[in-house]
């Protein structure tokens, strides 16, 4: 062992003299470097430790380079168009799917973005997330595009999104855009048969209604069976005819090239015509409707069609879904603010489970009722639906909470036009 350790020791020996001799070469070449360029002895013991620094910071640089080119790999890869611009709206970064959505040849960094996207929507839409520090979405079709300014996109939907860059990242926003003009079309598509098919639909039943009730007259002699086959056909027709005119109702609302008739009217009086025709529902039930408005009855400029229907569609849903219930209360109520109205319309009955709260302004949605029978003909599934698009068509905002067994509200807030 001895032996072995001498052994060893003289070989740490001759290292550490290699290593020595080596690290003395290196200074002589530095400091015979340094003399040639007339630099100091002190300037010059600094150099190694300064290329050291400089190679770490080019490693780094590497990586980093390495990383950024990973990333953009990344992002050219996705499906929606990416932009990053600085705070004077100028291109900082693209990706590739951009460029072949708008069909760009040039989005070098630095050109002004309203040069690239040739579309004022999406600027005003970057300027307001801008301005107001927050994210913005915004569907938008593209406008005819200059003469010259490449392939026309005219026409074509797009899904806008925006928002602030943080403030580590310095000034300026992001901008997403996803191609949807498939999609956009086929909703189109969808709309005009239901709005078509309704239309040819409600002709020949309006017929068969008819015929229907002129067969009752003449049933006073047929047999009960005959009257009670003529009793359900009646009350299934009317069913469908209510379903035809809803559907027609919500293409109107979703239509955008048909506007609202904006009139000032009385929202008191209409929602006591709205209960006026619900007056049968309340016949022989321990049940009222109530109202609480404003003295003049509350004025807004709004088109009267559309809120006989919410008032209508409230008021009988609350009468509908408590069939059973005793001592039931529906209340219709407004206050005037300064700049909007809140309108509510709330009910005392059996109320509305929680898990059936989200769904329940979705088309043809009906929650399941413990309290609906077989021989109750059920509603359209589409009253709400409407409520929620006229509601929001005249530019405000409809919320439901309910507690079941105590109340369930109904509240609107819509904007008042300043005059």
């Amino acid at each position: 062992m001895s032996t072995l350790c001498l052994v060893l020791a003289l070989l740490l020996a001759a290292c550490v003299v290699h290593h020595t001799r080596r690290e003395l070469g290196w200074r002589r070449r530095w400091e015979g470097v340094a003399k040639a360029i007339g630099m100091r002895t002190r300037d010059a013991d600094q150099l190694p430790e300064q290329a050291a620094a400089l190679y770490h910071s080019r490693q780094q640089a590497e990586e980093q380079a390495g990383q950024r080119k990973v990333f953009e790999t990344l992002l050219d890869e996705i499906s929606q168009g990416l932009v990053l611009v600085d705070g004077h709206l100028r291109m900082r970064y693209t990706n590739q799917t951009l460029k072949k959505l708008l069909h760009l040849a040039d989005t070098r960094p630095g050109r002004p973005l309203i040069e690239v996207v040739r579309d004022h929507q999406i600027i005003g839409l970057v300027q307001d997330a801008v301005a107001g520090k927050k994210h913005a979405t915004r569907r938008i079709q593209m406008l005819p595009s200059d003469v010259g300014a490449g392939t026309d996109l005219g026409g074509r939907h797009f899904l806008v999104e925006a928002a602030p860059l943080p403030s580590t990242s310095g000034s300026g926003a992001w901008i997403m855009i996803q191609d949807v003009t498939e999609a956009a079309m086929t909703e189109q598509i969808r709309r005009d048969f239901v709005a078509n098919a309704s239309h040819e639909l409600r002709t020949p039943l309006t017929l068969i209604n008819g015929y229907i009730e002129m067969l009752q007259e003449d049933a006073a002699k047929a047999p009960a069976s005959m009257k009670r086959g003529l009793d359900v056909m009646e009350k299934h027709g009317k069913r469908i005819a209510r379903i035809i005119e809803d559907m027609l109702a919500i293409s109107r609302l979703e239509d955008s090239s048909t506007p609202l008739k904006l009139e000032p009217f009385n929202m008191r009086a209409c929602a006591q015509d709205a209960a006026d025709h619900l007056a049968p529902m309340l016949e022989g039930r321990d049940a009222r409707v109530e109202f609480d408005f404003p003295k003049d009855g509350g004025k807004l400029a709004g088109d009267r069609f559309y809120w006989d229907q919410i008032f209508t569609n409230l008021i009988e849903n609350s009468l509908k879904e408590n069939i059973n219930r005793t001592a039931l209360v529906v209340r219709v109520s407004g206050q005037w603010y300064d700049g909007h109205c809140v309108i509510k319309v709330s009910d005392n009955g059996i109320g509305i489970p929680a898990h059936d709260l989200p769904f329940v302004f979705k088309r043809f949605y009906r929650g399941h009722k413990h309290h609906s029978s077989a021989s109750q003909v059920k509603g359209t599934g589409l009253g709400l639906s409407i409520v929620k698009r006229a509601v929001e068509a005249h530019g405000g905002s409809v919320e439901l909470t309910s507690t079941p067994g105590v109340e369930t509200t109904f509240t609107m807030r819509v904007p008042l036009k300043r005059e």
